[in-house]
């Protein structure tokens, strides 16, 4: 089973900033550098410019475009 601990690293020397793993001589990790600015990028997709002002609406947005048929057999 893996653990995370959290540590800092400074000039390549790391310093756990709670509990430390106890490990023998040698531990195999891994290592995950977070970015200094926690908030994330909200990416936002756009329109090519080649088709704005090319679109319509038909009809009202929340009822259909088209009669609903009844079929009363």
């Amino acid at each position: 089973m893996l653990k995370s601990y959290e540590a800092t690293m400074e000039n390549g020397q790391i310093h756990w900033l709670k509990e430390q793993p106890e490990v023998a001589a040698v531990a195999r990790i891994i290592v995950t550098v977070l970015a200094d600015d926690p908030t994330p990028v909200v990416k936002r997709r756009t329109a090519p410019a080649s088709i704005a002002g090319k679109g319509r609406t038909l009809g009202d947005i929340v009822s259909p475009t088209v009669d609903e048929q009844c079929d009363d057999s």
